[in-house]
């Protein structure tokens, strides 16, 4: 029986899990500078009284006369000397702890600025003016007191190191802070005439009253809004640069100031009228109920009078934050509709016969039309809690939530309000509307978990040489998402038009290979920020003369979808964009497939059924055994292309086995106690010896959500954007499961520990390796070798490492339980082997039954 020929359900693992303990390891030591501790203790001591000196002057300065305004404490900037020798700023954020009365901050972290060329790393602080003296007396233990007893270097004593060494020795001047310090964006802030400014303020302290006292006092202009993350409450001003510089000197708890990211528009696309044939599929055509999967769009609205729309999308789902109607005249939105309802509408078409559809649509328009009047800008951030907000008020029912939209992304990777958002959604934060505050402050809801599917961004241009251009094109925001389903476009259009006009033109990339218009992460760097895009879909080609000139919107380079000029139009839609909505399609389709999968198990499905297409698979099998340029493939095409066929069906050579798991992982007030799954994988060893020395393939993928802390304060450290992170483990065929456990344990421990080995991956048999696949909060890994091999692996564990809810010492976040899908396949080429059967009959599952 051939593998392609998918017809059996995926296989539902339950209870095959069970916990197991860490045991507890050694810590490592920070990087600390070498210094002659007394010379340097009293110029960094003498630098902050100094420091507090001129801020008290510089209040003395200010025209603020309100009493509300003066500051109740003062903001300092810690430099270091070098990237060698990090801040120690986990240090840099102390509540009070007095028993029987509230906590209060006596000092805290703010921001840090990673080291550049030019700049050392800064830290920003906020010191309470109550708390001066035990911030100052840091800096004199460290001049008066010692510590340990070892000798590490040769500045120390023989009584031993002195007291906050860690801290102290690495920084290299304290001074006072300027707005400069808070700016986060990237480039420099614009510092001549009027602007709108995103603030990110201090939760922990009055916010928007003191702020807003300030914004009269100034004559400026404040949006009547505000959205509250778990650790910050941002609001945005229109202001010059010069009427905030004064900030760090009042009580506004000003942490950091970025550039805002306001929604913009979308040009219209194309239209391509064939009516005749529009109205005969909108009569072959069976809507789904209402009570079925739908896709949500965030986008331009849509036209939901269109013939091939209107059965599908009920005008109670038609919603928008913007305006008065959320029908679209513009075009994206309706395009993007009839390609996540349909895919591309070219066979059916052309086709016959009744066509069922197991899903609906929502609409939410997002994005102004032309010629609407100019109203408060509308950030991306509060525009899609809304958005979500809206839908899910309507009707109760699953749906994946479409973002075919972008905006340029900030700096490389790095979560800004618009994807830290998303991450807060995609996890279950409730939204809680408090007059005209948006908050998103509850702790995640497994429950309210959501599917937010955003594309990569197109490229700003087009050159000769694609492929560079779409490397240096980092992907937009806020598909830099941790939790969000990231897609770009690859193409198999090459066909070159019949036309006179383009005698001599080509199409740019080649069968298989990334479209011309996707962006990528490979602008990301090797480590840290998760890997984008993870799937690609067709977005379409582009035709070139060879020189200069290009065509980007060519309907044979494109996808025929629903258009707008009438109600039986069509249009010609590309990029990642129309990508992205494909994707939506078929994450609907899994929802129906399979009601009880959990939103982090549909977007691992995706990804897991991916395969490169033959163009992709080449590059990566070219790099040999070399990991490194298998990462930066990762970041190009991300795990490659996932069929229908392949996300909703097994089949006897390929089967797939779906595992969704909850346990608490962290345990103890200080967050030492920690456990780890063991998964007993129901592995057909019998018919695995068989198979023998032949060709077995092994894909795992793991997927999970995170809690995101949007503040950039610390993301130096490895753990401190996601709230928590987990990774998986195979065990290898010469290990018993006590050794297993032991190599999980060490290896938990390096991960931990930044300056610790690589993990070992018990294996050289993974095509990826686990420094390449331990990014974000989506792993994935192929482990190719003998069925007798196999055989004997057939135990998977799953453990916990760093995030801020431990660095952080959350009580709140101590005991929640985390939940996670484990996704794993078999396969193999052998035809005359059924891996299938014995795998059902394990878990007592019913066998399906071929029917001819």
């Amino acid at each position: 029986m051939a593998d392609d020929l998918r017809h059996l359900t995926h296989l539902y693992v339950l209870d095959r899990a069970r916990n197991e303990n860490f045991s507890r390891g050694g810590q490592g030591n920070p990087k600390i500078r070498p210094v002659e501790y007394r010379a340097h203790g009293a110029a960094i001591k003498g630098q902050l009284q100094d420091t507090f000196a001129d801020i008290d002057d510089e209040r003395g300065r200010t025209s603020l006369s309100a009493e509300e305004l003066k500051a109740l404490g003062s903001i300092v900037t810690l430099e270091g000397e070098d990237a060698a020798y990090p801040l120690k700023i986990e240090s840099l954020q102390t509540f009070s702890k007095h028993r029987n009365t509230p906590k209060v901050p006596q000092w805290l972290l703010l921001s840090v600025q990673p080291a550049t060329k030019s700049l050392p790393e800064r830290a920003v602080v906020w010191v309470a003016d109550s708390y001066r003296p035990q911030f100052l007396k840091i800096f004199e233990d460290y001049l008066a007191k010692k510590s340990t007893k070892a000798a590490e270097d040769k500045w120390e004593t023989p009584d031993g190191n002195p007291a906050n060494r860690a801290l102290v020795a690495n920084i290299s001047r304290i001074r006072q802070t300027i707005l400069d310090d808070l700016w986060q964006s990237d480039g420099e802030p614009p510092k001549t005439g009027a602007h709108w400014w995103e603030l990110w303020l201090d939760p922990s302290q009055q916010n928007i009253d003191t702020l807003q006292k300030f914004a009269t006092a100034y004559g400026l202009k404040l949006l009547n809004r505000s959205l509250a993350l778990n650790d910050r409450v941002v609001v945005w001003i229109r202001a010059t640069w010069q009427q905030l510089e004064v900030l760090p000197f009042t009580s506004v708890p000003i942490a950091e100031i970025r550039r805002p990211e306001f929604v913009d528009t979308v040009e219209d696309l194309l239209p391509d009228e064939q009516d005749d044939y529009v109205d005969d599929l909108a009569a072959r055509i069976i809507a789904a109920p209402t009570d079925a999967p739908a896709v949500c769009h965030f986008d331009t609205g849509v036209a939901r009078t269109h013939r091939l729309l209107s059965d599908s999308l009920d005008i109670g789902d038609l919603h928008t934050v913007i305006g008065t109607s959320g029908v679209d005249r513009q075009g994206h939105g309706t395009s993007m509709a009839g390609l996540a309802l349909y895919g591309a509408l070219d066979d059916l078409l052309t086709g016959a016969g009744t066509i069922q559809l197991h899903h609906r649509l929502e609409s939410v328009r997002i994005l102004p039309e032309h010629d609407e009047p100019d109203t408060d800008p509308l950030d991306y951030g509060t525009v899609t809690v809304e958005a979500v907000a809206l839908a899910e008020i309507a009707a109760q029912r699953r749906r994946v939530f479409c973002m075919p939209i972008s905006t340029d992304p900030d700096r490389p990777g790095v979560p800004t309000l618009w994807s830290a958002t998303v991450d807060a959604l995609a996890v279950g934060t409730e939204i809680i509307r408090d007059g005209n505050q948006l908050q998103l402050l509850s702790e995640p809801d497994h429950d309210a978990s959501r599917l937010l599917i955003t594309a990569t961004g197109n490229v700003g241009s087009y050159h000769a040489n694609h492929r560079l251009e779409s490397d240096t094109s980092p992907v937009e925001d806020p598909a830099q998402s941790w939790n969000a389903l990231t897609v770009g476009a690859h193409t198999d259009l090459v066909t070159v038009p019949s036309d006179p006009d383009y005698a001599g033109w080509t199409a740019m990339a080649a069968a298989g290979e990334l479209s011309p218009h996707s962006r990528t992460s490979l602008l990301f760097g090797k480590r840290t920020w998760p890997i984008k895009p993870d799937i690609c879909f067709e977005g379409g080609n582009v035709l070139t003369d060879g020189g200069i000139a290009f065509e980007d919107r060519h309907p044979l380079m494109s996808l025929r979808t629903t258009g707008i000029h009438n109600d039986l139009a069509l249009t010609s839609a590309n990029a990642t964009s129309a990508a992205t909505a494909q994707a939506s399609r078929l994450a609907a389709l899994t929802m129906a497939q399979y009601p009880e999968y959990w939103p982090e198990t549909v977007r691992g499905l995706l990804v897991h059924a991916a395969e490169w297409t033959p163009a992709m698979r080449a590059e990566f099998d070219a790099t040999g055994g070399k990991k490194e340029p298998k990462l930066e493939l990762l970041r190009r095409y991300g795990w490659g292309v996932p069929t229908e066929d392949a996300v909703l069906r097994s089949s006897r050579q390929s089967v797939t086995l779906v595992t969704q798991d909850t346990f608490v992982p962290f345990e103890g007030t200080d967050y030492k106690m920690r456990r780890f799954r063991l998964h007993s994988m129901p592995w057909p060893t019998e018919v695995l010896e068989t198979i023998g020395a032949g060709d077995v393939t092994l894909k795992v993928t793991l997927s999970y959500f995170v809690e995101p802390s949007a503040s950039r304060r610390g993301w130096r450290q490895r753990y401190s954007y996601a709230s928590h992170l987990l990774r998986f483990e195979l065990k290898s065929p010469t290990e018993t499961e006590s050794e297993f456990i032991s190599r999980i344990n060490r290896e938990a421990e390096n991960d931990e520990d930044s300056a610790g080995s690589s993990p070992s991956s018990g294996s050289d048999r993974w095509f990826i390796g686990p420094n390449q696949r331990n990014l974000g909060s989506l792993h994935q890994d192929i482990w190719e070798g003998s069925g007798q091999e196999l055989a004997a692996s057939g135990v998977l564990g799953v453990y916990p490492v760093g995030g801020w809810w431990k660095r952080n010492q959350r009580r709140d976040r101590l005991d929640l339980p985390v939940r996670y899908s484990l996704i794993v396949s078999l396969k193999t080429r052998a035809q005359d082997v059924d891996l299938y059967t014995p795998i059902a009959t394990d878990l007592r599952l019913p066998i399906e039954i071929d029917t001819v």
